[in-house]
């Protein structure tokens, strides 16, 4: 595996408490997601429905009602996904702009994929009476806008995947090298399978409350088929999610899998055992009231608390060492610039007052034992120049591993610990200084 790079972080203060932050970032993502998962879910129930339409006109109706909410959850979706993607840039700066940077193109490309694939939608909305008589094409609008709007939820996950992971940023190789990571697939499969059931859902209570004429917009349907139709796409695809969701589970790298973390997501998957009970039940009954539907939604919305939390868990444990090599860097580093702008000032200094970096060296490290032409405690560098003529090597050598060659001057202790760039420019001070004073 390739080493984890380990980058240094913008020394700054958060805005807030971290704790406080994080809950905050809970709160905005699940308020965005909401939405999100109703603009995708919306987008392919409305084409799956329209395209049925070509055979039984009235699901082109329902595919119609349906789509006049696309374009109002794509706004909130929108408007609220602001709060959540600030607040992950300003907790995992480091993690979520390198992820970024790594999946550059194809993160770039998130922006005009949005703006191409609202307007396609909007498109597809105001040009229903229009093209009436061209049906296939106006249900390619709408294909083309889905295929586009299922991609930027995938850019997302790549990289909100990728950011978890730093030991697999050398190997990365943009965003197609993102997806062969673990999790990516089985977690979009698993969003847009939420994104269906939460759609379905809304279509029950959307269409079967009382102020939705239903007698003035389909030919057949009562709110009893148009409650099952719905109840049967919910069911079927949380039949599939107690697949997908163990697979999500058991593809999440060790890193973060902590009792918390899986506590959390089994609690949730448990709590969304009596909702799938439930449509079964409005299903078995021959004409399902939808009364069950406020229990059903309660049930998920805690399972979706559970999961975000959990996620969020999840994702702190996985970069809690990385972050922690971050900060030791970041600290080392910050040391190192005060040092050097130490260094800067107090070398100018020097420079002014005529003090060579190489006498500052010596008088700070071997000024104390040894004068230029009189013993302090070790021999003045007069005698160093005459024994070590031309030879600095010398000097060098026996300052990494000094022995004691007389009886009147006291042992003399390695100097190794200085590195040789250090050991030569002492060497050749002295040398000088002391041919200097002879």
């Amino acid at each position: 595996m390739s080493p984890t790079p380990i980058p240094r972080d913008i020394p700054l203060p958060l805005p807030a408490n971290a704790a406080f932050l994080e809950v905050l970032l809970v709160v905005a993502f699940v308020a965005h997601i909401l939405f999100v998962n109703l603009m995708v879910g919306g987008s392919l129930l409305v084409l799956g429905f329209q395209i049925r339409g070509l055979r039984e006109p009235d699901y082109d109706k329902l595919a119609r009602a349906l789509a006049s909410t696309v374009t109002v959850n794509k706004s909130l979706a929108v408007v609220l996904g602001v709060a959540p993607l600030l607040l992950i840039n300003v907790l995992y700066t480091i993690h979520f702009y390198t992820a970024n940077a790594l999946t550059g193109t194809a993160w770039i490309l998130v922006i005009p994929s949005v703006a191409v694939t609202f307007l396609l939608l909007y498109l597809h909305k105001y040009t229903w009476d229009r093209l009436a008589s061209q049906r296939r094409l106006h249900i390619a609008i709408l294909a083309l806008a889905v295929a586009l709007l299922m991609c930027i939820p995938l850019v997302f996950l790549a990289n909100v995947n990728l950011m978890m992971f730093p030991e697999q940023w050398t190997s990365v190789r943009g965003f197609l090298g993102a997806l062969t990571l673990p999790n990516v697939l089985p977690r979009y499969l698993h969003f847009l399978s939420a994104s269906l059931i939460l759609t379905s859902l809304f279509g029950v209570g959307y269409f079967g409350r009382r102020r939705f004429r239903l007698e003035d917009t389909f030919d057949t349907f009562d709110r009893v088929r148009v409650r099952r139709i719905f109840y049967s796409v919910a069911f079927a695809v949380s039949l599939a999610q107690f697949v997908l969701g163990p697979l999500v589970l058991f593809t999440l790298p060790s890193a973060g899998l902590r009792t918390p973390v899986v506590a959390s997501i089994l609690m949730g998957a448990t709590l969304a055992a009596p909702a799938v009970w439930m449509i079964w039940k409005e299903l078995a009954n021959g004409s399902p009231d939808g009364k069950r539907l406020p229990y059903i939604v309660a049930y998920l919305s805690m399972t979706v608390v559970l999961m975000a939390l959990g996620r969020q868990m999840y994702r702190g444990l996985a970069l809690a060492q990385h972050r922690a090599d971050v900060r030791a860097a970041t600290e080392q580093w910050t040391r190192d610039a005060r040092q050097a702008s130490y260094d800067l000032e107090s070398g100018r200094a020097r420079a002014t007052a005529g003090v060579s970096d190489a006498q500052h060296l010596f008088e700070g490290t071997c000024g104390a034992c040894h004068g230029v032409d009189k013993k302090i405690v070790g021999p003045p560098l007069t005698e160093i120049a005459t024994i070590y003529a031309n030879d600095p090597n010398g000097i060098v050598a026996w300052a990494r591993a000094p022995g004691k060659k007389r009886a009147d001057f006291p042992q003399m202790p390695s100097q190794s610990a200085l590195g040789d760039a250090k050991l030569h420019t002492l060497a050749d001070y002295m040398l000088q200084a002391g041919k200097r004073a002879d």
